[in-house]
């Protein structure tokens, strides 16, 4: 192509916006396009389940960067609008509107959506679900108008959501069908705390519950649920969250290698070499664990786009970064830091005290930190990270002794 080259962004997302920035920062001069399928500019989704669904943090402050940063740094901000297709044979893709834009490189930061149930009224009205700012939105003037609510999931959203309910005085009914809430994540030494936790702020917690039907008020709108063992739980409305699903379709219909998430090396370069993944789209090869990791955290989508960045550019880059999320649920505060699933660790070390939620925990495999996780307890996740990434075997008495600094135990 003559002139400068023109480097165009699917998914006004953090991610896309990271990357944006990253480029600039690093010379880009060219043409950016950055496309985003809502009207808001890029934002951050964390607040979404915490500070701003619950009042404590204005609108303003989700957003990324200001409106006239886009401006300043020539970013041809396209909102409401969807990319329909990629031409890599072209090297264009073409937008909602039917235009067609060329691009050198393109970032395909295409985000994830969340899982639907699939039950009889669950397209009724009072049926929510959480990724978007309209959707916080819709959740906060739910609180406001609402008595009771159920909460279908046990996960990270459905946690914090229902401790945001509980905080706005609303009754909270949690439906896990398994036998505990994060049970897959974090095994059955750890996850019993919040369990505990919610029931702890008056959550109704019903385990191993399976829906069979959300049920029609009679006139449109969801008024409670149904179980497999036929009981009915009154409700307002109901927040399903039942996980999230990569918006791969982009990807996989111009031929690009999808497989659980769009597929990336270590560089974030996909199998087309002119395109690049990045945030929770992005199924990505991981050199500390030897294997492609798809991970849907605020950390991925904060630090991988500068590595995609760089890709772009030409640049040598990897990301090995330890992955990181965190969640804040009543007065609980947690950091998490590595990656672990089930039957690939053989040990869990706690360092302080489950009942009083003031701990360290520990999964191992081999004498070795595959993840680690500090709850309300601070300034220690960069130790565990390190640890974690160093890969050292560790003496199992001294991690879990307070006194024994963390940083001391790293060998390698």
């Amino acid at each position: 192509m003559m002139g400068k080259p023109t480097f165009v962004i699917v998914g006004a997302s953090l991610a896309g916006a990271k990357a944006a920035e990253a480029l600039r920062e690093r010379g880009f001069d060219g043409r950016i396009v950055l496309f985003g399928d809502e009207p808001e500019p890029p934002y951050e989704r964390p607040p979404l389940s915490k500070g701003y669904l619950m009042g404590k943090q204005d609108r303003e402050a989700i957003f990324v960067h200001p409106s006239q940063w886009y401006t300043d740094h020539e970013i041809d901000l396209r909102l409401d609008t969807t990319v329909t297709t990629i031409d890599r044979a072209g090297h264009a893709v073409t937008a909602s509107g039917g235009e067609t834009i060329g691009y050198d490189k393109l970032l395909l930061a295409t985000g994830a959506s969340p899982r639907r149930l699939d039950v009889p009224g669950a397209d009724l009205d009072g049926v929510l679900y959480l990724r978007r700012v309209e959707d916080c939105e819709r959740i906060k003037h739910t609180f406001q108008h609402s008595s009771r609510m159920v909460f279908v999931g046990g996960g990270w959203i459905g946690l914090e959501v229902a401790a945001a309910a509980r905080d706005a005085g609303v009754q909270a009914t949690i439906l896990e069908p398994g036998e505990l809430p994060l049970l897959r994540l974090l095994g059955p030494q750890i996850a019993p705390v919040f369990a505990d936790l919610h029931r702890e702020h008056g959550v109704d917690l019903r385990l191993t519950a399976q829906v069979t039907e959300i049920v029609n008020s009679g006139s449109g709108k969801a008024a409670g649920v149904r179980l497999a063992d036929g009981s009915l739980i009154d409700a307002d409305a109901v927040v399903v969250g039942i996980g999230a699903v990569p918006n791969t379709a982009l990807a996989a219909d111009a031929g690009v290698q999808v497989d659980k998430g769009v597929v990336v090396d270590v560089a974030l370069r996909t199998s087309d070499p002119d395109i690049c993944a990045a945030g929770d789209v992005a199924n990505a090869f991981h050199p500390m664990l030897g294997k492609h990791i798809r991970v849907e955290h605020w950390a991925n989508a904060l630090h991988q786009p500068a590595v995609a960045a760089r890709s772009m550019l030409g640049e040598r880059a990897f990301y090995d970064r330890v992955p990181y999320f965190f969640t804040d649920q009543y007065d609980l505060g947690m950091e998490y830091a590595g990656y672990t699933e089930p039957g690939a660790y053989d040990d869990v070390v706690v360092r302080g005290d489950l009942g009083r939620q003031e701990f360290i925990a520990f999964w191992l495999a081999d004498g070795r930190v595959l993840a680690g996780m500090n709850v309300n307890v601070w300034d220690v996740n960069e130790a565990i990270q390190q640890l974690v990434h160093s890969g050292s075997q560790v003496d199992r008495g001294a991690l879990a002794d307070p006194d024994t600094p963390l940083d001391q135990l790293v060998t390698g």
